[in-house]
């Protein structure tokens, strides 16, 4: 069975930072990278499970009534809550930040000289918590199969002891 490709969605109005930031992650991280230049489209092909979404705050370049990146975060999260958002914004207000992070945001960053380096150090973070979510879950599953396999031992055991009890 073949190993399903790690997506990301970039989301962006501005088509070279979108382009720039596909390709230096793409020189960094085995990613399938899709980006997008509105928050709706990217809404549309949320069936696809991406795992890390980078979202920028301002969307309305292409489409003049574009929902802003906090709107589209709150969607994100609310209907899809396993996908890690990064918010990528040239915004450096404080309660943009703070919103960002209040709804749901793993990290914000301002879009600047280190903007990038920032975004692979953040990426290495949530790449990480991707993996302990996984062995978490293997875990979890290995418990509950062991617990029932344990369960049905001693109920079995229970019985066949019954059984043999003379009456």
């Amino acid at each position: 069975m073949a190993e399903k490709k790690r997506l990301i969605f970039l989301v962006d109005d501005e088509p070279i930072q979108n382009e720039m930031l596909k390709d230096y992650l793409s020189e960094r991280f085995l990613y399938d990278i899709r980006t997008f230049d509105n928050g709706e489209d990217a809404l549309q092909n949320m069936h696809l499970a991406p795992e890390i979404m980078v979202l920028d705050y301002h969307l309305n370049a292409s489409k003049a009534k574009a929902k802003n990146g906090v709107d589209i975060l709150k969607e994100v999260k609310d209907r899809y809550p396993d996908t890690q958002v990064i918010m990528l914004s040239g915004q450096d207000k404080i309660d943009v930040a703070v919103d960002s992070i209040k709804y749901g945001a793993y990290d914000y960053v301002v879009k600047g000289e280190t903007a990038f380096s920032r975004m692979e150090n953040i990426m290495n973070n949530v790449s990480e918590l991707h993996k302990m979510k996984t062995v978490n879950r293997a875990y979890r599953n290995t418990i509950i199969f062991l617990s029932i396999g344990i369960g049905l031992i001693v109920i079995l055991s229970i019985y066949l002891y019954w059984l043999k009890v003379p009456k």
